[in-house]
């Protein structure tokens, strides 16, 4: 289930991504990532053209958070981004929330959407993969915050597939 983030699930996020082989592979999260910085990404504001999701499992007893996948604007574009906790990898998740998320940035206008993985995390360009982005050629260096440093990340691009619906000619 894709959700907004609550300033209480700070907890919870903490103990998600507070993972330095999740935050690595992140361009804006911190390493160490803080019981504050969870606590500030879950208060964060959101823009309506560009929201963020918590991913969770719902069960009988509460929630479990998987992790969590939005767009963001980077450099004037949509830029998708997404991570899932470890325990979590590999099942299917980012895919499936990317693909709502997607989904949702058509709704809300978006015509292409960009993001980008760093060549030592193939995982993640397959997701792209199978969301239908291709990439572009381009591969550069990208800040990472959790690593401190410029890692070298792919770039891909995905087009919007809206058709425009036909309107009835005036009688």
């Amino acid at each position: 289930m894709l959700r907004p983030f609550w300033p209480e699930d700070a907890e919870a996020l903490f103990a998600a991504i507070n993972d330095q082989g999740i935050v690595c592979n992140l361009a804006r999260a911190p390493w160490p990532y803080s019981r504050e910085d969870a606590r500030d990404f879950a208060s964060r504001a959101q823009d309506p053209l560009y929201p963020h999701f918590l991913l969770t499992l719902p069960s009988d007893t509460g929630q479990t958070l998987v992790g969590s996948c939005g767009l963001a604007e980077t450099d004037g574009q949509a830029e998708l981004g997404y991570w899932i906790a470890r325990k979590h990898w590999g099942q299917g998740f980012a895919t499936e929330a990317a693909r709502a998320v997607v989904a949702n940035a058509w709704m809300l206008g978006h015509r292409q959407l960009v993001s980008s993985h760093y060549i030592d995390n193939p995982a993640s360009g397959a997701v792209l993969r199978r969301l239908g982005f291709r990439p572009t050629g381009i591969v550069r260096p990208r800040f990472s915050t959790g690593r401190g440093y410029e890692a070298m990340a792919q770039e891909y691009v995905l087009e919007s597939d809206m058709v425009e619906v036909e309107r009835p000619l005036a009688a």
